[in-house]
């Protein structure tokens, strides 16, 4: 097929499927070391469950709680070269499972709201910073300044952490990059929160024909009661699989090249894209 000016090349697709995982649970206010514990038992839920991934949500390795991390972020925040990861990185290296574990990390003074990227060799390869912070946290955390694009098993994964995700332009941005999945830790609390989430996630998969994941908190995490719910969606924006709003619980989808062809012949908005930048606007006075 020859493409017309303004369309967007699409990178192939995955050779075969993946399975990847949602992770929610009560975190501990504050206590990094107990949050470790939790992940760390969860990684291993994941790899017994055959998911190659686990996404956990948003600063879960403290709890979300802006006053405590702020107040001491060398107890509540991640520094470089943290040993108290060691036990998550053991279970990843051990059971082949890579994992992103949301905490606020501390880095040269500054404070950021992260997803620490662990891989199936047990290595911390990267961290996303993330890049809209909401009102509340511009106060104590700096933005994160790009991107991130992860590669598993040939599927390239696009991360994005909780008010991210109501940017349509934030998974836009990955799909360009060639994603097959938006990636989200999140707090989402009861309420408007719930709403949120269930109207952003099936918006940003199918306009990106993209799969998207979501791990949210349960409990009351910084002040906020969360909704839990952790959900996968296809590229269709139909939800696949959905945890309770309570209670701990791991959640798994397997994304599949097939599903990914079928959604983007149906719907071929990212073949079909322009360059927003070039769209001409007429302007009429009606009165």
């Amino acid at each position: 097929m020859t493409e017309h000016a303004g369309q967007h090349r699409v990178p192939p697709l995955p050779s075969r499927p993946i399975r990847i995982a949602a992770a929610q649970a009560q975190a501990e206010a504050g206590d990094v070391e107990a949050n470790v514990a939790t992940v760390t038992a969860m990684v291993r839920d994941a790899a017994r469950a055959e998911a190659r991934l686990v996404v956990f949500p948003e600063k879960f390795l403290s709890g979300y709680e802006p006053d405590l991390i702020q107040a001491d972020p060398h107890r509540c925040a991640v520094q470089p070269g943290d040993p108290r990861l060691g036990p998550i990185v053991d279970a990843c290296r051990e059971t082949g499972t890579a994992a992103v574990v949301g905490a606020a990390f501390h880095d040269q003074g500054d404070l950021y709201v992260s997803a620490l990227v662990i891989d199936t060799n047990g290595e911390l390869v990267t961290r996303y910073d993330k890049q809209h912070l909401f009102k509340s946290e511009r106060e104590i955390y700096r933005e994160g300044t790009a991107g991130c694009t992860l590669q598993l098993d040939g599927w390239r994964l696009g991360l994005g952490i909780c008010y991210d995700s109501g940017f349509p332009e934030h998974a836009r941005a990955a799909a360009l990059d060639g994603c097959h999945a938006y990636v989200v830790g999140a707090l989402f609390s009861v309420g408007n929160g719930y709403h949120e989430s269930r109207t952003w996630f099936p918006a940003r998969a199918l306009d990106n024909t993209c799969y998207a994941v979501l791990a949210n908190h349960i409990g009351t995490t910084g002040g906020w009661n969360a909704c839990g719910s952790s959900a996968i969606w296809g590229p269709d924006g139909r939800r696949l699989a959905e945890a309770g709003a309570d209670r701990a619980e791991l959640i798994t989808a397997d994304l599949d090249p097939r599903t990914l062809l079928t959604a983007r012949a149906s719907e071929p908005m990212l073949r079909d894209l322009r360059d927003t930048t070039t769209y001409a606007r007429a302007w009429h006075r009606l009165g």
